[in-house]
């Protein structure tokens, strides 16, 4: 399995979550990228200094996510939920292989199927009522009728989500050193759960 992981500048928590898998795991391979990344630049010094002390080397450039690492990558494991829904944006095509890290290891699959299948509805129902009422209805009309008619459902989608983990990597970026190791041993930790999915899984 090809596994790409991203986060905003491909310095910080993505190269950390990349170096960790690479040591803990042969199997498949492993990228990563920056939704923001400039192309090139060196790992974070206190990212690499981290990632030293665990005995761990990388020899990484910063490389910006793009269609092909896409289509190359058979999961994409985002550090954060905001970095999840942009790539859902910009490449809707692949948003099937969208997920932060902690969900992908914490959420159940039953849990998960079910907010997907509440997305799902959630925006075939707002898309049926775009398209029945655009031309018969203004703006400010409009969006009165969406919030009345979807009322119910976004309740039950915010009361799902909120009874879900944090699924978010805190990001260390500009923090002392301490900050870093937080986040290196955060991964750690979720990576372990990655490599038991993934096995289990077969």
């Amino acid at each position: 399995m090809n596994i790409l992981f991203v986060c905003t500048g491909n310095t910080c928590r993505s190269p950390m979550a990349e170096a960790i898998l690479r040591d803990k795991r042969n199997e498949g391979e492993v990228k990563s990228a920056g939704i923001f990344a400039g192309k090139g630049e060196p790992m974070a010094e206190n990212s690499q200094r981290v990632l030293d002390e665990m005995g761990l080397t990388l020899n990484h450039q910063t490389t910006p996510v793009n269609g092909d690492l896409l289509d190359w990558a058979d999961l994409v494991l985002t550090m954060t939920d905001r970095h999840k829904q942009t790539l859902a944006l910009q490449y809707p095509d692949h948003q099937g292989k969208f997920y932060t890290l902690k969900e992908y290891v914490l959420i159940e699959d039953e849990q998960w199927d079910r907010l997907k299948k509440l997305y799902t509805e959630f925006e075939a129902k707002r898309t049926k009522i775009l398209n029945e009422s655009k031309d018969d209805l203004k703006e400010e009309e409009l969006d009165q009728k969406l919030m009345r008619a979807l009322e119910e459902d976004i309740k039950e989608i915010e009361k799902m989500e909120n009874d879900l983990p944090d699924i978010n990597i805190s990001d260390p970026f500009g923090g002392p050193i301490d900050v870093y190791r937080q986040t290196r041993d955060e991964l750690d930790k979720h990576i372990e759960l990655l490599i038991k999915k993934l096995d289990n899984n077969g």
